[in-house]
């Protein structure tokens, strides 16, 4: 859940936004139907199961449009929901009911499909010490619900922006010239309290991360075959689980690249620190959820 200065500050701003997409002018529809305001009433149904997530911002769309509308929920975010669940009803304005149901179920929907997924996910890894974390491939002006349900759904939320930390790429390599340099310029001018992660994609480059001091090392795309390789030149980092050889400690490690429920599992004992998947955020399904029973009071 969101605090009070996080919700007027980060959240409603893009809440409003999402509406104002939705209602350039007015609402015809409910213009039409509703020409003066009356109270009415609906019914907040879960139709599948899942993990809920999402009903702070869910209540806070009717909120912004009308804050005398009542929101009284039956289940908190991270809870096992069932479908065919009464999860909650909402009660006020008839036109702000709505006018705010689509964007309500947008964010709800969203939020809670990939809360779903992350715990899916996240269970491949129970009994491990490995931390689940998302990325930054997130919907744009949405990050701030995505990452909130990677952690509903029991994952760990990486760096928020470019502004939390330092992740040298392959790209930002290329442009200092090499991994020492690239780690070199960073340490001199990113302020000290600041964590350096590199991504490397073979052995040559994990081994001049290492000596350059990098305090995270991440594992890019490799391959079994890359990592078999890697493990006869006496880094076995992934064929030989609990072997990190050549980093031996010196650096935390975290493996990245298409990382799905699929294939999440045959990675849990490779002694990493942390398993990296975009899909939480990219690949999530929506969570079937809906308002009904609409009716005047």
């Amino acid at each position: 859940m969101y605090d009070q200065i996080t919700l007027k500050l980060n959240v409603d701003p893009f809440i409003l936004g999402a509406l104002k997409e939705d209602i350039t002018s007015e609402d015809v529809s409910t213009n039409s139907v509703m020409p003066e305001a009356c109270m009415g009433k609906v019914e907040l149904i879960c139709k599948q199961d899942g993990i809920i997530c999402g009903l702070q911002v869910f209540k806070r769309v009717f909120e912004l449009l009308d804050d005398t509308t009542v929101t009284e929920l039956y289940c908190k975010d991270g809870d096992e929901v069932k479908a065919g669940q009464l999860m909650g009803v909402v009660t006020g304005d008839i036109r702000v009911l709505l006018s705010g149901e689509r964007t309500a179920l947008n964010y709800l929907q969203r939020m809670s499909g990939i809360a779903t997924y992350t715990y899916k996910v996240a269970g491949f890894l129970a009994g491990s010490k490995i931390q689940l974390l998302d990325t930054r491939k997130t919907t744009p002006n949405n990050r701030i619900f995505e990452k909130y349900a990677v952690r509903v759904g029991g994952g760990h939320n990486h760096r928020y922006n470019l502004s939390d930390g330092v992740l040298l790429k392959d790209n930002h390599i290329g442009a200092a010239g090499g991994v020492k340099e690239a780690i070199r310029m960073a340490k001199e001018y990113a302020p000290f309290v600041r964590k350096i992660e590199v991504e490397v994609e073979n052995l040559d480059m994990v081994k001049e991360a290492v000596e350059a001091g990098a305090d995270i090392i991440m594992l890019d795309n490799m391959t079994d075959e890359e990592a078999a390789l890697i493990a006869k030149r006496g880094a076995s980092m992934i064929v030989n689980p609990g072997s990190i050889g050549i980093i031996d400690g010196k650096a935390e490690i975290e493996v990245s690249g298409n990382v799905t429920a699929e294939n999440i599992e045959r990675l849990k004992n490779l002694g990493v620190d942390y398993i990296s998947s975009g899909a939480l955020t990219h690949s999530a399904p929506i969570m079937d959820i809906s308002l009904k029973n609409l009716h005047r009071i």
